[in-house]
């Protein structure tokens, strides 16, 4: 509460609808003190929800998260106390539910909280941007390298160019007026100059 008082201060009203953190190579669940925190949030906000990431065991393209929201006690066991609210409005999302794992029921998952389906959509942009951070290289075009190395690097590419165009000129001066059927099965097996040079 403190927390949104402090932001109201600030001139940034939005509300808070949820809150982050990760459990590093032990997947996603929440502990005890999650679920309490998340308790206190669904108490300033009863739409809140806790999302929890594994950056650990994620794997490329497929990002390992899952959302969560707390269980009320009273609508687990109605006996305890008479009804004080209604019952929460959830929507059925059958068919989307992934299977928890052992440690996630373990530490209350289907009795202190329950799971929500996370859907995320890239457009193909973000697709191609993303495939573009985890190439090797594109990081290499920002690193500034010693000037010997790169006159090395050059030196050594105009000699394998200067290698391939006589190799090249070679394959054309050579060649006899032929069907390219036979010009194919003469050239299998060997280093194709042209195709190189043009890379």
């Amino acid at each position: 509460m403190k927390h949104m008082d402090l932001l109201k201060q600030t001139g940034r009203t939005e509300m808070v609808v949820g809150w982050y953190h990760s459990h590093p190579g032990f997947g996603c669940w929440l502990s005890s003190v999650d679920v309490t925190t998340q308790q206190s949030f669904e108490a300033l906000h009863p739409r809140a929800v806790a999302l929890v990431v594994d950056p650990i065991q994620s794997v490329k393209g497929n990002v390992m998260l899952d959302a969560f929201r707390s269980i009320n006690p009273l609508t687990v066991n109605p006996r305890l106390c008479a009804p004080t609210a209604e019952a929460r409005q959830i929507t059925s999302n059958m068919g989307h539910l992934v299977r928890p794992s052992l440690v996630s029921t373990v530490h209350g998952l289907g009795l202190r909280y329950y799971s929500m389906n996370c859907a995320y959509k890239l457009t193909t942009r973000e697709q191609k941007m993303l495939m573009r951070l985890n190439q090797k290289t594109w990081i290499d075009g920002m690193k500034i390298r010693k000037f010997s190395a790169c006159e090395q690097s050059n030196s050594d590419n105009i000699q394998e160019m200067l290698k391939l165009a006589q190799i090249f000129t070679k394959d054309i001066t050579g060649e006899k007026p032929a069907n390219t059927s036979e010009q194919q099965i003469k050239r299998y097996g060997r280093l194709d100059a042209k195709q190189k040079l043009e890379e």
